[in-house]
């Protein structure tokens, strides 16, 4: 019997669309033909959904009752007896009532496999075995039904059903995924734009690994170990030296700009197992690459640029990253080439980066103004000497002629100034007593005799020295003049930087040092005060324990520039330069704090200015009536009759008690600019608290709509705290709400916290101009005067901050506010396992948003 083919649509959430995209698929395939029919399907009330399944035939579902309550599944029976071509079988994780065949949704698929059934399914990421863990962390929620991952990856086909995350939150908004009285919870909740966010990339990465693990077997199943650029991978090789930090920074930014792209770090030891770089420098630059994402190997390998490529294939990496050669121009000159030449020749289509470091020979350290000839060029003139008199003697003898001693002359002449222009004057002097030696034995009378007969030829020989020397003294001061040019323009280049670094203020300080540092190779720099008690370091760069000679250069008031290392008088020098860039790096310091300073007073000053000009119109009108009322009352020659007596004691009443409001508001404000607000934390009743503030406002029904949810667990806050806020925020909401409309107060437990939401249905506030509205004194647009202070969202921010908690602003689906308070909650049950039916069912109107339970 031919086995059935299993694809499954995976979804990041529900509502992606994958139940529509499954009867869309159903039904071209039965319109060209196939025997489709529609095993099982949740269309959860979405009547685009409902009206997908059209003509397809429905296989009637099993009913059974458990303890009281009717369930229906899915009827295997019923299907396996149809024996159609393609069964379509939604939300393959689900769990099955008891007594059903199987305990779980894909033990019905498998079976259906088994009989030679073609299976469509529909799965959410966050019902995946292996990521629950990861979906809880992003959520909050833990899934109680999920499959196994290798159920998927023995899928045929497993296609990703992608909508982006703001676009399910119109859906969702437009009551399109679930009925408007679960729209205000999901928003707020599981679909929040973060969370879907990242599941979206979870379910993207999960498929994209599958597609990975399969191009893999594929390529070892045919044998194929030519590179293929699915997928950038980023090979980086460490030595253990220090510059592996370098390369793995530079390599993950590399694999950061390419979508998904995966770092590799790799190091090859010696088949001897003997360590090649420091073991503490490989294990931190490990964690180093774990921290980024990437994973480390080690691999053996007596020759380290083929073990690299080799490694670097075997992965089929698209790039590969090395560090520059530490080794310098004699020794690459002595030795061959290095690796980096190597596995540039190897390498083949991966594309090799050589990264230059500061460990890469010095290559950022001035130029010293010692010797006008490095040694190198000396060396060079020695070997160039040695090498040329002999060629040279021999091609003179092999062509020997009367005549040609004048030319003979002329060419040992030649030799002699090449090699003064080479190697300086000691090679030069070497090189002419060498060619007046072969001069006088093999070319002039008596040959292969060294002795000389006449004058003149030993006034040859003292030609060829001075000739050497007057050659080798122009090119020792050419020599010293492009050196002394060289460092000039370092000198030059490592000021405009150093400044550059002071006028740009960021990180000024660590900057300097650590270019001082590399430009003249010391082992550390510091920057030191006296704070009085010892001395205290302000910066510093390099090896923390170093030997060497220390020099302090005074950079300030008991603050001094330490540098630890070899430094010359040119150096010390240009070091006061430095010196005096780092005291200026240190006034900009200092003006940047003090200008910090002052950012904080001119607020303060800004909302005393505002605290005045508001206290002089909003406490005026209430003292004025207060003391007109009183002054009317105490008037001997006015009769007052009992109903104005009333009406002046009531006006008195209200603008006092305005008053004593708008004074406590002033000084709860205060409390908490200052940090001192009391706080009495307790296991505080949510339900309680919003009957409270119901109360002190003397609303109802017909001015509010309770959505409370019935299991929400106690809050820690304060209850008459937590109470100020409700009545601020349902104050608020009642002021903008349109005549007719009721404020709705929502509840709900998520990740651990308690929300509190209050709805209203008003002209909302633009995103832009949520943060300004929760500042003291300040109302949306401050044109009302009749509105007061504006200090009742400043307030409720600062109290429920103040209770560890958070007040946020939304919008409400369909237009409008909503104000949300979170708070932690003392205790909230995270069911685990496999809910009983009657759990279910009792579960229905309060279900975890983000799972479809049936």
């Amino acid at each position: 019997m031919t086995h059935g083919r299993l694809r499954v649509l995976l979804g990041a959430a529900p509502g992606v669309g994958k139940t529509y995209t499954m009867l869309e698929e159903g039904a071209r395939l039965a319109a060209e033909g196939r025997d489709v029919v529609v095993a099982v399907v949740e269309t959860h009330g979405r009547a685009a959904t409902q009206a997908m399944i059209g003509d397809l035939e429905v296989v009637p579902r099993s009913v059974r009752t458990y303890r009281g309550v009717v369930l229906d599944e899915m009827d295997l029976e019923a299907v396996l007896a149809r024996r159609p071509e393609l069964a379509l079988v939604d939300e393959l994780a689900h769990t099955n009532a008891p007594g059903s065949t199987n305990e779980k949704r894909w033990h019905d698929v498998r079976a259906l496999l088994d009989a030679g059934i073609d299976v469509v399914s529909t799965v959410n990421v966050q019902h995946i075995e292996s990521l629950g863990d990861v979906v809880e962390e992003i959520t909050g929620a833990r899934q109680r039904e999920t499959v196994p991952d290798a159920v998927l990856r023995s899928a045929d086909q497993v296609e990703v059903v992608d909508l982006a995350p703001q676009a399910l939150r119109d859906r969702l908004a437009a009551g399109d995924v679930y009925p408007a009285n679960r729209v205000d919870a999901a928003l707020s909740n599981y679909f929040r734009l973060g969370n879907l966010t990242a599941l979206r990339e979870l379910a993207l990465l999960w498929l994209a690994d599958e597609v990975d693990s399969a191009l893999k077997a594929y390529r070892d199943e045919h044998g194929i170990d030519s590179h293929w650029e699915a997928r950038e991978r980023i090979v980086v090789a460490l030595t253990g030296g220090p510059e592996g930090e370098t390369l793995i920074r530079r390599a993950a930014r590399v694999a950061a700009r390419s979508s998904g792209g995966e770092l590799i770090a790799v190091h090859v030891s010696s088949p001897d197992g003997l360590a090649q770089g420091e073991p503490g420098a490989l294990a931190a630059q490990r964690a180093l690459v774990e921290k980024a994402g990437g994973t480390y190997h080690q691999v053996v390998g007596s020759d380290v640029p083929r073990a690299l490529v080799d490694f670097a294939r075997a992965s089929n990496a698209s790039q590969l990253v090395i560090g520059v050669s530490r080794r310098g121009r004699l020794a690459t000159a002595l030795t061959g080439p290095g690796i980096g030449a190597t596995v540039i020749r190897e390498s083949g289509r991966i594309d090799v980066h050589i990264v230059t470091h500061s460990a890469a020979g010095g290559r950022s350290r001035l130029p010293r103004l010692g010797g006008a000839l490095s040694p190198r060029r000396v060396i060079a003139g020695f070997v160039l000497a040695l090498a040329g008199g002999p060629l040279l003697t021999w091609l003179l003898t092999n062509n020997r002629t009367e005549d040609g001693i004048a030319g003979d002359v002329l060419l040992l002449q030649l030799l002699v100034l090449v090699v003064a222009v080479t190697g300086g004057l000691w090679p030069a002097l070497f090189a002419g007593l060498l060619s007046g030696i072969i001069l006088d034995v093999y070319f002039i009378a008596p040959i292969y005799s060294l002795t000389i007969a006449q004058p003149l030829h030993l006034l040859a020989v003292v030609l060829y020295l001075v000739n050497a020397t007057l050659v080798s003294w122009v090119v020792d001061q050419a020599a010293r003049r492009s050196r002394a040019a060289a460092r000039a323009l370092a000198e030059t280049e490592l000021l405009a930087t150093i400044a550059g670094s002071v006028i740009r203020g960021e990180g000024a300080l660590q900057a300097v040092i650590t270019r001082t540092r590399e430009a003249f190779g010391l082992s550390r720099v510091r920057i030191v005060t006296d704070s009085g008690s010892g001395e205290r370091e302000l910066q510093s760069t390099g090896q923390e324990a170093v030997v060497g000679p220390v020099t302090r250069l005074p950079v300030g008031d008991g603050t001094a520039l330490e540098v630890t290392g070899d430094v010359t008088a040119a150096d010390r020098r240009l070091l006061g330069v430095v010196a005096a860039q780092v005291e200026a790096a240190l006034e900009h310091s200092a003006l940047s704090r003090t200008a910090g300073e002052v950012g904080p007073l001119a607020e303060v000053d800004r909302m005393r200015s505002a605290l005045l000009a508001a206290v002089g119109h909003d406490l005026r009108r209430p003292l004025a009536a207060a003391t007109a009322a009183v002054s009317g009352l105490r008037q001997s020659d006015v009769r007052w009759s009992d109903a104005d007596r009333d009406e002046l004691l009531s006006t008195a009443h209200e603008s006092l008690d305005s008053l004593s409001t708008l004074v406590t508001n002033l000084l709860d404000v205060s409390r908490v600019q200052a940090g001192a607000l009391a706080v009495t934390p307790a296991d505080v009743d949510v339900d309680e608290v919003v009957m409270g503030a119901l109360d002190e406002l003397g609303l109802g029904p017909v001015d509010v709509e309770l959505s409370l949810r019935v299991a929400v667990p106690p809050v820690r806050a304060d209850t008459v705290l937590l109470q100020r806020v409700l009545v601020n925020l349902l104050d608020n909401a009642l002021r903008y709400s349109p005549a007719g409309e009721r404020v709705r107060i929502s509840s709900s437990v998520f990740g651990g916290r308690v929300e509190i939401r209050v709805v209203d249905r008003g002209p909302g506030v633009p995103a832009d101009r949520r943060d300004e509205i929760m500042v003291a004194f300040q109302r949306l647009g401050d044109t009302d005067n009749a509105a007061g202070l504006g200090l009742g969202l400043a307030l409720s921010k600062g109290f429920v901050e103040a209770m560890g908690g958070t007040l946020s602003l939304d919008d409400t689906p369909g237009g409008g506010l909503t104000m949300v308070v979170s708070l932690a909650a003392v205790s909230v049950a995270h069911p685990h396992g496999i809910p009983t039916p009657e759990a279910r069912v009792e579960s229905t109107a309060s279900a975890t948003v983000g799972e479809e339970a049936p």
